[in-house]
């Protein structure tokens, strides 16, 4: 297992401290989680294996810290704050890396200050949204964790999504998981709500940065239709598709998930 560290980081102008796991060696890697929250999974793992990984919590999910979500107002304050985060870490240029709504973010941030990104890595992201290709769940933002867990995962047979969908055995440290996961779910949900397009389809030809985007062909979350729609916005993208995988690559099929991404920012 990689030694994981937290620093802090203040951003806004010194109103609010983003707290960012640090793992690994080697060139910079920016990991920004789904609206469920960060985990340090096997996916991030494999990654410290070859790079210095950096995920930051999203205001307000770092354990302890509820209120500092207070601080972001709307998507446009989380998008400046990692920008922040990038300075106040001393990154200049990084591989990035966001999944679901981590990947709007990613992508907004690679909008934003496209000179910092080199690579960029979507896996199902969500900041785009077509009319003829509405979410499958439009309440997902709404639902209680079983109710997620079901349209979340298409691979119930991984060990991973098995792993993850099992509570603890301690009542107590079980019910404080699930409130923790309920209230990040709302913090995330504050940007986003009620649809999550908030503009991005008039920044994202701004990404410069050579794209993957990869989706589970199952995806009962979001529909997979928009990895082509990602990809043909997106001036210098790839697509790739995951088969017997939902909207949770890194649980679902994580060695196909590796492979591509591996194989990407080699």
């Amino acid at each position: 297992m990689a030694e994981i560290r937290t620093e802090t980081v203040a951003v806004l102008g010194g109103l609010l401290n983003v707290r960012v796991d640090v793992a690994g060696t080697g060139d910079p890697l920016v990991f920004l989680h789904s609206a469920g929250g960060l985990q340090w999974d096997p996916f991030l793992e494999g990654l410290a294996e070859r790079y210095t990984v950096y995920a930051p919590y999203f205001p307000g999910t770092y354990p302890g810290e509820p209120n500092d979500i207070d601080h972001v107002e709307d998507l446009w304050d989380a998008v400046l704050a990692y920008d922040d985060v990038l300075s106040g870490l001393g990154i200049d240029s990084t591989l990035l890396i966001g999944h679901s709504f981590g990947g709007m973010l990613a992508a907004e941030l690679a909008a934003h200050k496209p000179e910092r990104i080199s690579r960029l890595v979507l896996i199902a992201p969500i900041g785009l949204w077509h009319k003829d290709s509405p979410y499958t769940v439009a309440d997902w933002t709404a639902k209680d964790a079983e109710g997620l867990a079901a349209v979340l995962f298409h691979n119930t047979a991984s060990e991973l999504v098995k792993a993850a969908l099992t509570p603890p055995d301690d009542e107590d440290e079980a019910a404080e998981g699930l409130v923790q996961f309920l209230w990040t779910l709302g913090c995330t949900a504050k940007v986003i709500w009620p649809i999550p397009d908030k503009g991005l389809n008039k920044r994202i030809h701004r990404i410069s940065a050579p794209a993957l985007v990869i989706w589970g062909e199952n995806d009962a979350l979001i529909p997979p239709a928009y990895a082509s729609i990602f990809g043909a916005s997106i001036n210098q993208a790839e697509v790739c598709m995951i088969p017997d995988c939902g909207h949770v690559p890194p649980l679902e099929q994580l060695d196909a998930l590796n492979s591509a991404v591996n194989q990407f920012l080699d």
